[in-house]
């Protein structure tokens, strides 16, 4: 391929119109040097900007490529198959930026997840919100990157829900072992109730287990699963 000859042409085909590259490049949205790189030979247009030019100045593909007029009758199929060659690749470079965005979303999901159980205390409510915040940036992330691998929709659903099930019995998991072992109230729990025939205790409801927490606030302060 003589990319000095394609150049040539495609500047024969400019003064043809009676462009100047400034206002091609107007036309096809491209930067003035970029039309410049094309008419020396530099540089070659992409295959999606190829089927364009082709267009602009009703020629063929293979006329461009060969670098001289041969036919004034496009070869359609060859079109076509540039066409489709452009859309292809345009999908898999969508494809690649759904990876990266899901796989970036995944890490700051967990980032946030793990901050919030490492700075918030047990008994403040921030660190389960903010674990729960995380735990749905997570998730988006996961579904993202599955979508470019499982092209059912139905597949990637339950495949998200496996992992919000999974999230959710390692928060409860991690929740038992702070109480049975660390004396800690839990951080997932939905109730809390203080009953005045009871000063001295709080009971916790969590989705899987009841703890109760003795004498809150001073030196003998117990927290028990009942």
């Amino acid at each position: 391929m003589d990319q000095v000859k394609i150049g040539s042409f495609l500047k024969e085909l400019r003064k043809e119109k009676n462009l100047t590259q400034e206002s091609l490049a107007e036309q096809l949205n491209v930067s003035n040097r970029t039309v410049s790189r094309w008419e020396t030979g530099s540089n070659m247009p992409d295959i999606s900007m190829l089927v364009e030019l082709a267009d602009f100045y009703e020629v063929s593909i293979p006329e461009i490529i060969n670098g001289e007029r041969k036919s004034e009758n496009m070869d359609q199929e060859t079109r076509d198959t540039a066409a489709k060659m452009a859309e292809y690749s345009h999908n898999e470079v969508k494809v690649g930026k759904q990876k990266v965005v899901g796989y970036l979303m995944s890490i700051f999901g967990i980032f946030i997840i793990v901050s919030a159980l490492a700075i918030f205390p047990s008994d403040s409510s921030w660190g389960s919100i903010y674990a729960i915040l995380g735990s749905t940036i997570l998730l988006i992330g996961v579904y993202l990157m599955i979508k470019t691998v499982l092209r059912k929709r139905s597949l990637c659903i339950l495949s998200i829900v496996g992992c919000a099930i999974l999230l959710f019995g390692i928060f409860s998991v991690t929740d038992y072992v702070a109480v049975k072992h660390f004396n800690q109230v839990p951080r997932f729990r939905y109730v809390s109730v203080y009953d005045s025939n009871f000063p001295n205790q709080i009971v916790y409801e969590t989705p899987f287990f009841t703890a109760v927490q003795k004498n809150p606030g001073t030196e003998y302060e117990q927290v028990e699963i009942i």
